[in-house]
């Protein structure tokens, strides 16, 4: 049993309130998953600029002079924004592949990469990680967030979601997969590699291999319900909004609303309780088997 929020932004001017909404949501969803807790916020972005999330159990170590380091390496300019165990390194596009060979060489964790997408995420309650973070503050244009009740793998940083397996793509599930370790072998071969042994990875990188092949956002998560076997609820972000699917089963909870404003989408309508106008949004459980998605 884990919980799952995501909210899309249709007015920009609510931009700077998304961090403190997600973390309210996130929080109201604790007795669901108090193993861990993480979230994917899609923020500002330079054209022409990459951001890699990257986390270490040793920061005050691992993050001395790393911008200096990278950029030695690179020949490019690299500014990094440290966030307690967490730093984002903002670097040319063009140098991200490298950048992330020299990161992982120093023995740092890839969190996520992408012109707007930061991920951060932590064992502990969802509240603390939240605080230490301080996603309140966090603005952008939408967001996913997940507490989890670890079920098939370890309590780590790495098996905490979200999931990135491609630039602004990441993924937060609620379920478990039966042929996740199928898969994995399946998308190896194709050259797909994943970092964790968390199913919820398999099912992020199914999806970015589908995207990377050419699916629309809304193709690959019609894919998933075909190729992957088990109980799943599944919500994706990519650069331009969110997407949502149930297994044909949909044994597991979700819930939705849309506002004018917002959509909000959580695994209990309790998440929604403290949003703007949830008393005159449209709410409905989604359908199994089906794809909902939003982008700008």
């Amino acid at each position: 049993m884990c919980g799952i929020v995501g909210l899309f932004l249709k007015k920009d001017e609510l931009r700077p309130q998304l961090g403190d909404m997600l973390t309210d949501m996130l929080i109201t969803m604790t007795e669901r998953g108090p193993d861990s807790a993480g979230i994917a916020i899609y923020g500002d972005e330079t054209d022409g600029m990459v951001k890699i999330t990257v986390q270490s159990d040793t920061p005050a170590e691992a993050f001395a002079d790393l911008d200096a380091a990278v950029c030695a390496v690179v020949d490019a300019p690299v500014t990094i924004k440290v966030v307690d165990t967490h730093a984002v390194l903002t670097l040319p596009e063009a140098k991200a592949k490298e950048a992330i060979a020299v990161l992982e060489d120093k023995g740092l964790r890839i969190m996520g990469s992408g012109a707007s997408m930061e991920i951060y995420k932590e064992v502990g309650l969802p509240k603390d990680v939240a605080a230490r973070f301080g996603l309140r503050a966090m603005g952008g244009s939408h967001g996913i967030g997940h507490t989890r009740m670890a079920t098939e793998s370890a309590v780590t940083t790495m098996g905490a979601h979200p999931f990135s397996t491609a630039d602004d793509q990441c993924l937060v599930h609620n379920g478990s997969l039966s042929n996740h370790n199928q898969m994995r072998r399946t998308l190896a071969k194709k050259g797909v590699f994943t970092r964790s042994e968390n199913d919820t990875e398999v099912g992020a990188a199914y999806i970015s291999s589908r995207i990377a092949d050419g699916a629309t956002l809304g193709e690959a998560l019609e894919g998933t319900i075909e190729d992957l076997d088990g109980f799943f609820t599944f919500v994706t972000g990519t650069k331009n909004g969110f997407g949502v699917v149930r297994d044909p089963i949909a044994c597991k909870p979700a819930i939705m609303a849309e506002t004018e404003d917002y959509v909000a989408f959580a695994s209990e309508y309790r998440a929604f309780a403290d949003l703007p106008g949830i008393d005159n949004a449209r709410v409905w459980e989604p359908e199994p088997a089906t794809v909902y998605f939003w982008e700008r």
